[in-house]
């Protein structure tokens, strides 16, 4: 911790991102091409796909306190994009409730 008069400043990790864009700039397109095909989570979309698509577009989402539990928070908080974990889970269950 650093100290500035009788204020305590805590030193805050930096936060890596998922893309190392840099690197992937000196990449050739071979070399990338056979990362994507390497990657199990890419999959290539076909006309079948692109039929029964849609466009969603993002609602706005409103701030809220609400007390939760410290070790369900923590567990949640391990990963990014927690609080959008979080809503998709409550949307599921609202939905999954909607259809009874």
């Amino acid at each position: 911790m650093k100290t500035n008069g009788s204020k305590t400043k805590r030193s805050v990790p930096k936060r890596v991102t998922g893309t190392d864009w840099v690197k992937l700039r000196r990449m050739s397109p071979g070399r990338i091409g056979k990362g994507i095909a390497a990657d199990t989570d890419a999959h290539a979309t076909d006309e079948e796909f692109w039929k029964s698509a849609k466009v969603v577009m993002p609602t706005p989402k409103e701030v809220v306190t609400m007390r939760l539990d410290a070790d369900l928070l923590r567990w949640f908080r391990q990963q990014r994009g927690y609080q959008t974990r979080i809503n998709a889970i409550l949307r599921a269950y609202m939905q999954a409730y909607e259809s009874r």
